[in-house]
């Protein structure tokens, strides 16, 4: 379990993160690695090895009983009875306003009824209030929702090495699995569930497993990856590897009042699969015209990074803000997410970012800025 001390929560691995040397900073109530050896050095060891994540703050939710189904439809944007037996799928929690409670993965088991979710760190206690509220208000649909993130340990493993680093350990083969598709396994004989899901644009895989059994897993698979060059990596890198990869971070590309459809999201909504919440909100904002757009831009020339809320310029005029921005490890550039005004997006065109004052010229890009097996 995880311990509390002045409101701080710490991870089962909190002592190996100290042993690897780690600088640990508080981020959504947990103290969490922010880097090890160095943002750089992570970055691109992740992009041309594997790297090794904990991932102990993120939060858990089974979806259960007969209507569970049902249940889902109505509070999530996508469409969760396309979700095949062992399977999984993103999609948005949706506010009444169309606006995004977060952004989670459901994931459907290989057999019975009922659903996985799993929920970012910092929305955890919101995420599991809104779905008790909207499963007791919905009384006519036969579902419980229940928060099971302090019994769930979990842990991630990304990069290009991962299949061959995880093949030795796991009980049931893994060459065949799917992305977005997940399996109960078992590493060194410790029961759990891996998926080939992550949020670094590479592949790999995301362990879940009983809290008590994670020491021991994240041992097995460091050990393992050993030869392989594999390395415990931390959130500063995650964060530019998800940005290279357009994966978007709720509190910057979305929130309660930023719609799907501005974030550029519209593809994990489906407004023809029946009614849920919000739906007639995006439904008015889609046949108006989206009145906003997330952009992808790279900066020209040298510069400071760009950073959330920087503010975007167009012939003087301010036309939006950054939504993200850092120093790209991969292209060696700085780069950004914005949210503008509709008019003002389209690739090619010129934006500047407002960085310390001074109007830095960037140029608006297809997105992601990068994609696994393309250079």
């Amino acid at each position: 379990m995880t311990e509390s001390e002045n409101e701080v929560l710490y991870t089962p691995l909190y002592d190996r993160h100290v042993a690897l040397g780690a600088r640990l900073i508080p981020f959504a109530g947990w103290m969490m690695p922010v880097q090890y050896a160095g943002i750089l050095h992570e970055h691109r060891l992740v992009r041309s090895k594997a790297g090794l994540f904990d991932l102990g703050h993120m939060g858990q939710v089974e979806v259960t009983g007969p209507d569970s189904l049902a249940f889902l439809q109505y509070v999530a944007s996508n469409d969760v009875a396309k979700i095949e037996p062992g399977k999984a799928q993103y999609a948005l929690l949706t506010n009444e306003h169309g606006g995004v409670v977060d952004d989670i993965i459901i994931y459907r088991p290989n057999e019975g009824e009922g659903y996985f979710v799993c929920v970012n760190a910092s929305n955890k206690e919101k995420d599991v209030a809104w779905m008790q509220r909207w499963a007791a208000e919905r009384g006519d649909l036969d579902v419980t929702v229940t928060d099971i993130s302090d019994k769930t340990g979990m842990i991630a493993i990304q990069g290009p090495d991962s299949e061959q680093i995880m093949t030795p350990l796991v009980a049931n083969p893994i060459a065949d699995l799917d992305y977005f598709a997940w399996m109960p396994n078992a590493i060194n004989g410790i029961p759990v569930r891996l998926a080939r899901t992550g949020y670094t644009g590479e592949d790999g895989f995301e362990i879940y497993s009983d809290i008590s059994d994670v020491g021991a897993i994240w041992d097995a698979v460091y050990a393992a990856g050993q030869d392989y060059g594999l390395e415990a990596i931390g959130l500063g890198a995650r964060d530019t590897l998800r940005l290279e990869a357009r994966m978007p971070l709720y509190g910057n590309e979305m929130d309660d009042v930023t719609t799907p459809l501005e974030a550029g999201l519209g593809w994990a909504v489906k407004l023809d699969k029946g009614d849920f919440i919000g739906r007639d909100k995006l439904v008015a904002q889609k046949e108006a015209g989206v009145p906003r757009k997330t952009i992808g831009f790279v900066i020209e020339g040298r510069s400071a990074s760009p950073r959330s809320h920087f503010p975007l310029r167009v012939d003087g005029r301010e036309v939006g803000f950054v939504t993200s921005g850092a120093f790209s490890p991969t292209l060696e550039t700085n780069l950004g997410l914005g949210l503008v005004e509709a008019d003002i997006a389209g690739i090619g065109k010129p934006i500047d970012v407002i960085i310390r004052d001074r109007a830095v010229p960037a140029v608006q890009v297809k997105t992601p800025f990068y994609k696994r097996g393309q250079s």
